[in-house]
């Protein structure tokens, strides 16, 4: 486990719904050696409630989550990130900041839990649904980047 936790940005257009589950599921699965952090390109200015159910209910920490601007990560102060993964297809369509120390950039495109139905029960099970899909992406991702052999970053190696 590095020395830090390695710094994981997702976006969505208004950070309320798939990038919030995203960010608490990537700390909590993390279990410290990974930092989850979300942000919108046109912030909605709220968390969805069921956004929050949810993780609670998977025993994710919720407080101090909401919705923000992807530029309070572009600054000199913002946490330098490893990862930038847009979680929807919107944002991924959009440019986005210069991001400050070359993050690898990936897209994953989930489906809008709070698009769906009209009733609280089919929400609801929704955001259940996108949480178990975001869980298995984050929980891959995480196995395959466990070692310094990532395709996505150059492994360090000492010539004798």
């Amino acid at each position: 486990m590095p020395d830090k936790p390695r710094n994981v940005l997702f976006l969505c257009t208004h950070n309320s719904a798939r990038s919030i589950l995203a960010e608490g599921l990537m700390t909590r699965l993390g279990a410290g050696g990974w930092a989850g952090h979300s942000a919108g390109s046109q912030p909605s200015g709220r968390v969805n409630p069921f956004a929050l159910e949810v993780l609670q209910s998977l025993g994710c920490a919720t407080d101090g989550m909401h919705s923000k601007h992807w530029h309070a990560f572009a600054g000199p102060r913002a946490p330098v990130m490893d990862f930038i993964i847009t979680v929807c297809d919107n944002a991924a369509g959009e440019v986005c900041p210069v991001w400050p120390g070359e993050p690898v950039q990936l897209h994953w495109g989930f489906a809008d839990p709070s698009a769906v139905g009209s009733d609280d029960a089919a929400r609801c099970a929704a955001f259940h649904a996108t949480a178990r899909q975001i869980a298995a992406r984050i929980a891959a991702f995480i196995d395959e980047h466990r070692t310094d052999s990532s395709p996505l970053r150059p492994r360090n190696t000492t010539v004798a």
